[in-house]
C-alpha cells in the first residue's frame, strides 16, 4: 500500500459539487411514551470532496442517530443531508457504509462478499471481476480471496467490509466505529491501512468514533459534538503533517483540545 503523505489524493480535486456532503440544520425528535426527546438540534457541517472528517462527542450526543440520518436509514425531523447537491432520502449506492459489526455473509467467500453489491449493479461482468480483483488487492487480501469469514481475524473481516463498501465506487465512505471491535494493535494497523486506501482512492470519508486519538490520527477536520440535545460544539482543523506520530507534541495538543471541548460540555 502507498505511504500516506499530505499530497492530495488522485481524485481529490475533482467533481467537488458531485461528491461533497452537506449536513444542513438537521434535527431529530423522537416521540416516545412521555415528552418528545430532542436527539439532534440544528446540526450543520460540510465534508468536502476527498476530505476525511471525523465525528466525536460524549455518550448521548447523537453520533449514531446522525450517522443513520446521513446514511439515509432514518429521516431527519428538520433539515436535510445532501450528497453532491442531491437530498438524501434513503440508502443509495453513492454511499459505501461500514459498521462496527462486520455484517459479512458467512456462506460467501471474501471475493463473493466483496462482489455482493456489484452483482446488484449495472456493471458489466468483466468490470465486476476487475473491481473485485482491485478491491481485494487494495485491502491486502488477495491470498485470502477464497476464504470464508469464519477463518478470518477481526481485522481481516473489517478489511473485507471496507472493500465491499468501495467496490461499487461510491462518492462517500461512511463509517460508524468501524474499528471498535478489534484490539488496540489491530486498530492501529487498520487505521494505517484505511489511510492508505483513502490516499489511493481519493474518496470522501465521514468517520464516527469515540476515540479522540483515532480522530486526530485520521481526520483532516474533527466535528466535536455536544449532548442534550446533540449539536455541534466546534469543528477542529487538524493541521499536523501526515504520517502523524502520537509522540509528536502537536498531535498531543490536538488530542488535548478535543478532549477539553468534550469535557467542557454540560
Amino acid at each position: 500500500m502507498a505511504e500516506v503523505t499530505d499530497e492530495p489524493p488522485a481524485e481529490r480535486a475533482a467533481d467537488t459539487d458531485d461528491a461533497g456532503v452537506v449536513v444542513d440544520a438537521v434535527g431529530k425528535t423522537y416521540a416516545g411514551d412521555g415528552d418528545p426527546v430532542r436527539a439532534l438540534d440544528d446540526v450543520s457541517f460540510t465534508v468536502e470532496t476527498g476530505e476525511f472528517v471525523c465525528l466525536v462527542g460524549p455518550s448521548g450526543c447523537g453520533k449514531t442517530t446522525l450517522f443513520r440520518i446521513v446514511a439515509g436509514l432514518i429521516d431527519a425531523t428538520d433539515g436535510e443531508v445532501r450528497l453532491g447537491g442531491t437530498p438524501v432520502t434513503g440508502p443509495t449506492t453513492e454511499m459505501g457504509v461500514v459498521f462496527q459489526e462486520y455484517h459479512l455473509f458467512p456462506w460467501l467467500t471474501v471475493e463473493e462478499n466483496v462482489r455482493f453489491g456489484l452483482d446488484r449493479s449495472d456493471y458489466p461482468e468483466a468490470e465486476r471481476e476487475r473491481r473485485v480483483d482491485e478491491m481485494v488487492d487494495l485491502v491486502g487480501l488477495t491470498e485470502f480471496r477464497g476464504s470464508y469469514p469464519k477463518s478470518l481475524s477481526g481485522g481481516m473481516k473489517q478489511r473485507v467490509a471496507i472493500a465491499r463498501a468501495l467496490a461499487v465506487d461510491p462518492a462517500l465512505l461512511l463509517m460508524d466505529e468501524p474499528f471498535g471491535a478489534v484490539d488496540a494493535q489491530t486498530r492501529e494497523m487498520l487505521q494505517r491501512e484505511l489511510l492508505d486506501v483513502w490516499q489511493s482512492t481519493g474518496k470522501t470519508v465521514c468517520f464516527v468514533t469515540h476515540d479522540v486519538a483515532e480522530a486526530v490520527t485520521l481526520g483532516d477536520r474533527i466535528v466535536v459534538m455536544a449532548a442534550e440535545p446533540g449539536r455541534i460544539a466546534e469543528v477542529v482543523d487538524v493541521d499536523v503533517d501526515r504520517p502523524r506520530e502520537r509522540g509528536d507534541p502537536a498531535f498531543g495538543e490536538h488530542v488535548a483540545r478535543v478532549r477539553e471541548l468534550i469535557g467542557a460540555q454540560p
